[in-house]
């Protein structure tokens, strides 16, 4: 179960840092990143780890592309 909802959560952040990698829409990625830990945090109650490697991935997406843009781009 928590494995879904760490997934579900996960897809919720990539929703939300897909529109962000646009250039001048780098500032979204600060709302995905608590986002994505949350989904992970669920993920490692789960006896899968699905779930918290897609957030992880989500999360790292994140933050390569506020290293890109210099945190605010």
């Amino acid at each position: 179960m928590f494995n879904l909802i760490s997934i579900l959560i996960g897809l919720v952040a990539l929703i939300l840092a897909i529109p962000s990698q646009i250039p001048l829409l780098g500032w979204g990625n600060w709302i995905v990143l608590p986002i994505a830990v949350l989904g992970a945090g669920i993920g490692t109650l789960s006896r899968h780890n699905h779930g918290r490697n897609f957030c992880l991935m989500v999360f790292a997406l994140a933050v390569i592309r506020l290293m890109l843009g210099g945190g605010l781009i």
